[in-house]
């Protein structure tokens, strides 16, 4: 009985103790580089006002494309909706023939 509980004991040391030693922690490395620049459509996204925006609009999307939103969001935390606004705006701001074909189409529908 003696032997066994010996025995036991030795067991239970030996698992106290593990065989193989444990790895040396690592020193964490801190990161030295610059932060990066934040490019000036970050930062004009960022400033966009969305506050007045009342109407919404379901859009579809490539699956490509829906993924490259969320990971912009991701690294900028910067909502898809608020970059889709800006991006509208700057569609209809650049091409003013965009905003003539829908006047004649309501004048049109006037008649």
């Amino acid at each position: 009985m003696n032997q066994i509980k010996t025995l036991a004991d030795q067991l239970r040391d030996k698992m106290a103790k593990p065989d193989t030693p444990l790895p040396e922690e690592k020193p964490v490395k801190k990161r030295t580089a610059k932060p990066e620049a934040i490019p000036p459509i970050v930062e004009q996204l960022r400033a966009y006002d969305l506050s007045d925006h009342k109407n919404a609009v379901h859009a579809r999307f490539d699956g490509a494309t829906a993924q490259t939103l969320h990971h912009f969001k991701m690294a900028t935390g910067i909502e898809v909706t608020r970059l889709i606004c800006y991006a509208v705006r700057q569609l209809l701001e650049q091409n003013p023939e965009i905003k003539s074909i829908v006047k004649q189409y309501i004048q049109k529908l006037e008649l």
